[in-house]
């Protein structure tokens, strides 16, 4: 049985490279991409200006402050769009098996490829395809597993390489912050820098009933990413194009507030569940079907989004538009299409700090206990 050859693919500052592609004048120039207004938020940002100190999710008035002469960009995401779907038809079309995680991050299983050529090989060749086609720079790391090869990509920006040999894996984390690892945010990093915790070689010493004590089910897996194990396999990609949710009444009702109350509450699963697929959204239809069983949709397009606030405000205009007749309602249903890859706190570019952080936390909460524990007060009918 061979090992496994998993490689990790990510865009370098994709969207700035983008932007970067439309307007040469830009290159080598501190750019900040983001929300324009005082209140915006900074969804990527070039290496330049991180030199500064300015990062992704930071307030733009803050990254202004620290690099004052950055240009700002609201951003595109339908150019981001299409070249992140450049980029996908030069992997699928050379890739024996691989995952789309994002609008800018591939994984790619090549195990069994060393008995034809090599995988490092075949990876650098693949990685000079995707730069000379697309004029993208793109990075990555390969390894046993997908945990390894995501923080080698990392390692190995910006624009470059890395191969993490089998059996290297905890020599190759040893030495790095816990930040390194994926999933550890700044609130978690705060807790284990408290415990005394700051390299991953000091994590993958810790008892694991120790961290199943301290941060529950999540301990354990704290402990496998510290000591390089993951077994998750790479996903074949298919791209979704729509989701949608629908409830028909036990009786027909006339009760608008109600259904008003059900838009808010379909809005807010859907949304919930775009951002936990690391989708965006770009078109809201809403759909009523009359007692008499006839059906009237309508339709928006909007800017990408997987904010529940404006996408629940989307379906409320549609839903007034589209209620002429107050006749009684058997079915009320919403749909998002227009889908593309993409985190969601990364490609907002209307968002403040604050929306992003209550969506987060919305998230977690009902990640850990539930997609009922927490709702909004219009959605309770």
């Amino acid at each position: 049985m061979y090992n496994r050859a998993i490689v990790h693919m990510d865009l370098d500052s994709f969207f700035v490279s983008v932007e970067c592609l439309k307007n040469s004048a830009l290159l080598g120039k501190p750019l900040l991409i983001g929300g324009t207004s005082q209140r915006g938020v900074v969804a990527s940002c070039s290496y330049e200006a991180r030199r500064f100190g300015v990062h992704s999710a930071m307030p733009m008035k803050l990254a202004l402050r620290l690099c004052p002469d950055a240009i700002v960009l609201r951003g595109d995401m339908d150019s981001y769009s299409k070249y992140s779907s450049l980029v996908t038809d030069v992997i699928a079309e050379d890739a024996p098996l691989y995952e789309k995680a994002s609008i800018d991050e591939f994984y790619l299983d090549i195990s069994g490829m060393d008995r034809y050529f090599g995988c490092y090989q075949w990876s650098t060749e693949l990685r000079q395809k995707i730069i000379s086609e697309t004029g993208l720079p793109i990075s990555f790391g390969l390894s046993i597993n997908k945990l390894v090869s995501k923080v080698g990509t990392g390692e190995a920006k910006p624009n470059g390489a890395l191969k993490i040999d089998n059996g290297t894996e905890k020599a190759f984390l040893s030495p790095l912050s816990v930040k390194k690892i994926p999933g550890v945010g700044p609130k978690l990093y705060k807790k284990l820098s408290f415990m005394g915790v700051r390299k991953i070689e000091t994590l993958s010493q810790i008892p694991v009933s120790l961290l199943q004590n301290e941060f529950g089910k999540s301990g354990k897996r704290l402990w496998e990413k510290a000591n390089g194990i993951d077994k998750t396999p790479v996903t074949p990609y298919i791209e979704q194009k729509s989701m949608s949710k629908e409830r028909t009444f036990t009786e027909d009702t006339l009760n608008v507030q109600y259904i008003r109350s059900l838009v808010t509450k379909l809005c807010d699963d859907l949304a919930f569940e775009l951002r936990n697929k690391k989708r965006l959204t770009s078109c809201v239809t809403i759909k009523i079907r009359y007692a008499d069983f006839n059906t009237y949709t309508k339709q928006r397009r909007i800017s990408y989004t997987a904010n529940d606030t404006i996408l629940t405000k989307q379906a409320l205009e549609l839903f007034d538009k589209v209620y002429q007749r107050r006749q009684l309602i058997r079915l009320i249903g919403i749909k998002f299409s227009g889908l593309v890859s993409g985190s969601y706190q990364i490609d907002l570019f209307d968002d403040t700090a604050k929306q992003i952080s209550l969506l987060k936390e919305k998230d977690w909460i009902r990640n850990r206990f539930g997609v009922d524990k927490i709702m909004r007060g219009s959605s309770v009918g």
